[in-house]
């Protein structure tokens, strides 16, 4: 794994994968499965059959749990949801704080200019790592990402 594994900010579905792709070159190696049982962390409660797959040590069982999850047949872990919701939460924020600043005209004037911004996406902020922005976009929630600016998807 590239970086370090941060439940606040990341989602455990993307480590588990990484670990889906080392253990397709040894589906034995012990240190890969130490990774995958710490990533388990909360999922264990809520998602049984991904502990099962874990402590048994069974590789082609947890590429199954990960390729459904990313086929949208399975539901993320919990832990990525909050992770995804809190993610989402900042990003309105942001780009509503960014909206705000650029109608807001104080540049010189006491009073808003009453002017309407064409401002439609913002950079993703930082905390979350660029995986969750993605599963944003995968989940037609967000849109971009081309040079690091998103969009909010109108339903």
């Amino acid at each position: 794994m590239s970086a370090a594994f941060d439940p606040a900010v990341s989602l455990v579905s993307r480590h588990l994968e990484v670990c889906v792709v080392e253990l397709q070159a040894d589906p034995g190696n012990t240190a890969v499965w130490e990774r995958a049982g710490a990533l388990l962390g909360a999922a264990r409660q809520s998602d049984p059959d991904l502990a099962v797959a874990i402590d048994a040590r069974d590789a082609n069982a947890l590429r199954g749990i990960v390729e459904a999850w990313f086929t949208g047949k399975r539901p993320l872990p919990a832990q990525d949801q909050e992770v995804l919701r809190r993610a989402l939460k900042a990003f309105q924020k942001a780009l509503q704080a960014t909206i705000l600043d650029a109608e807001s005209g104080i540049g010189g004037r006491g009073m808003s200019a009453g002017r309407h911004s064409g401002i439609v996406g913002i950079q993703a902020p930082t905390r979350f790592t660029p995986e969750v922005w993605n599963q944003l976009v995968r989940q037609g929630v967000l849109r971009g990402g081309r040079h690091g600016i998103y969009e909010l998807v109108k339903p």
